[in-house]
Parts: structure tokens; sequence; C-alpha cells
């Protein structure tokens, strides 16, 4: 099965035009259905999204008819969809790059389940509270296309209180998995767990290299190095390693975005040997040396 690795290979994948920016996207839906496949082959992306239907029919989404008007996706989901051409609403899509912007979203799963596939469960959102999530929608929609040099701080603003908002109306909402997670859902939740953990680790002076590699997070979750890297590699593709490397990378780029340490106390902070050995890995994974893209940040 494919799986999509940019947002904008998953704009062409669906047939609309590329996004404006690499790391965080939005759009009316309305203004894909001229676009957009009406039937869209499963494949799966490396992305979180969540979407507001205010109105629009569907055969099938994801497996199932889709009754209500707030709903997710999660990285490594199965997506998949069958609709009519009259949908208006909203969607977000965002990956890991976006989140590292926001301190706020370092535990980003554990703070926000709805994203957590054994948790997740679409929304039926009343009509006031539709409303609100559709005045945030907006408010992102207009930054995001906006001239503001600073445009990036309000969206995520926006976007996080777009998420608190969510996280409100879904504890109002009692949702129960039991009897429904099958082994998939169980190792997409085990995917979630992983790379939260690695996630947390980045950040913690405590740890030693060995947060770099697979038996340090195997150890923590309390199962077996080989099934660690099995269920990695069948959900994602990936190896676990890489996993950890391309976290290594997002958190490198926001040190170096960010912070005014030298190359040599970043290197040394993600627990390197030799400044030397962390300019080849970056270099390596990102395609230029630390100093070329401290000047000229990419994301």
């Amino acid at each position: 099965m494919k799986t999509i690795t940019s947002i904008g290979d998953y704009c062409r994948e669906i047939k609309i035009t590329p996004p404006k920016y690499p790391f965080f996207d939005i759009r009316k839906f309305e203004d894909n259905m001229k676009m957009v496949r009406a039937k869209q082959p499963p494949f799966r992306h490396e992305f979180y999204a969540i979407a507001l239907r205010l109105s629009g029919d569907n055969k099938e989404v994801n497996g199932q008819f889709l009754n209500s008007n707030l709903f997710f996706n999660s990285p490594y989901q199965i997506i998949t969809w069958d609709i009519e051409l009259d949908w208006v609403g909203w969607y977000i899509i965002f990956g890991r790059e976006f989140l590292s912007l926001n301190p706020l979203w370092r535990n980003f799963i554990i703070d926000f389940p709805f994203f957590r596939l054994d948790k997740a469960a679409p929304m039926n959102l009343p009509a006031g509270d539709a409303q609100h999530v559709n005045d945030v929608f907006q408010k992102i929609f207009d930054e995001y296309h906006s001239d503001h040099q600073d445009k990036f701080l309000f969206i995520q603003t926006y976007t996080h209180f777009l998420l608190l908002l969510t996280k409100r109306c879904f504890d109002k909402t009692t949702i129960s998995a039991d009897g429904q997670q099958d082994n998939r859902a169980a190792d997409i939740l085990l995917i979630s767990r992983f790379q939260t953990l690695v996630e947390t680790m980045m950040t913690n002076d405590q740890v030693t290299s060995e947060f770099r590699h697979p038996s340090f997070y195997a150890n923590k979750l309390n199962i077996h190095p080989n099934h660690l890297n099995a269920v990695v590699k069948r959900i994602t593709g990936k190896t676990a390693t890489s996993i950890i490397q391309g976290q290594l990378i997002i958190y490198a780029k926001s040190l170096l975005r960010q912070t005014t340490d030298s190359i040599k106390e970043i290197a040394y902070r993600l627990h390197f040997s030799e400044p030397s050995h962390f300019d080849s890995f970056f270099k390596k994974a990102a395609g230029l040396t630390p100093q070329q893209y401290r000047h000229h940040p990419i994301l």
C-alpha cells in the first residue's frame, strides 16, 4: 500500500493543487470539490489531520458511512473515501515538523488522545460547538493566506486553541473502544507510544546517547526490540532507527532555528561524541550542513 511522506505528495495523490507551505496546509472542502477524487483508493500518510464537515454526502469514508461532522486522521492510518463532490467545511493537515515549532505539543498524543486510534471516533458536534470550531478554522485560514511576517505564530496559537476546543468536546463524549481494537489498532497505538517517547527523550537532559537506539525504547515499552522493529516496519515501512533519526533531525533543526547555541554545543547536547559526527549526520539527512541550515532554515 502506498505511504505518502509529504503534504505535497498527498495533494498530488488526491488530485488537488499543491500546498502553500510544505509543513502545514488548510483547505476549504468546497475549493477542492472540482478537482479531488470522488473515490480514493486506500493509502497511508504520515500526518495528523482534523476536519469539520458542515454539509455534504458520502457513501463511505475509511470503511464506514460517516454521519459525524468532526473527524480525524493520524499517521499511518489507512485513508480511503467514496463521497459525493458536495462537501462544505474545512480541514487542516500537518506533520511532526509543525509540532516541533511549539513546546506545548511536546506530549501531543497524550494531550490530544482523539488522534489515537484506540480512542478516536468521529464526533457529531452540536450546532453551537460546530459554529465555534468553524470560526477558529476561518481564523487559521485567514492567517495562512495573509502576508503577516508573524502569521505562523498566530496559526500555532489558533491551532492549539482548536485542539483544546476539540478536546473539550471529546471529553463530553463517551467513547469506548472495548472489544473494537484489532491487532492493527494495537500496533498503531504502540507506534504512537513509541513516537511520543522518542520526542520526550530528545529533550531529556538526563539521558545519554542510548536514546538513539531502538533497544532503549523497547525497554521503556516493556517489549522485545525485535517486536518493536517488526511493528514499526509493518505499520510505517520504516525501521525504528529511521524513526528515531528522523525525530532527531527535527529536534536539531528546532535548536538551530530557535537557539543561539553553537553547532558544537548542539552536537554535544544531542550526545554526538564529536561535532564532525553531527555535521555528517545532519548533512546526510537534511542535505545541508548545520551551519548552512541555520542561515537558510528550510522546513
